[in-house]
């Protein structure tokens, strides 16, 4: 009948790991836990409608578009982000871009340029029709 979107969890477990060091030029995809402590260039993207979570460490860079719907940063991101569900930005974090979120964790020490803007429950505008009257006489 009617369905309520449950959110998706959170990944509590890492699958993959890019570690420090390593630096990875091109789009990278994935599911599950994502943690990156070495340097992207390109877009990180979680397969929809999957749970995801993406973990940028204190030591990673990421220069390119984020899509995940768990994110949590204590390293540098320049492009715009876009979380499902959950962001936090860490003390060490710093992002520069647009970040698009639904629910936001911010420590004192996080540092954004650009704007913050809230994922509304994304409800469709209703039309509203006025009903013709039958006039009889």
């Amino acid at each position: 009948m009617f369905r309520s979107k449950q959110p998706n969890k959170p990944q509590s477990r890492i699958d993959s790991l890019i570690g420090v060091g390593t630096r990875i030029e091109g789009n990278i995809s994935f599911t599950g836990g994502l943690r990156v402590d070495g340097e992207i260039v390109g877009n990180v993207t979680a397969i929809a409608e999957q749970p995801s979570t993406l973990v940028v460490s204190e030591a990673a860079r990421i220069e390119g578009e984020i899509r995940v719907s768990h994110l949590v940063v204590n390293g540098a991101i320049t492009g715009p982000v876009h979380t499902a569900e959950f962001l936090e930005l860490q003390s060490r974090s710093r992002v520069i871009g647009d970040v698009h979120y639904n629910t936001l964790e911010i420590h004192l020490g996080a540092i954004v340029e650009g704007r913050l803007v809230h994922r509304s429950s994304e409800a469709k505008p209703v039309e509203l029709k006025i009903a013709s009257s039958k006039s009889g006489g």
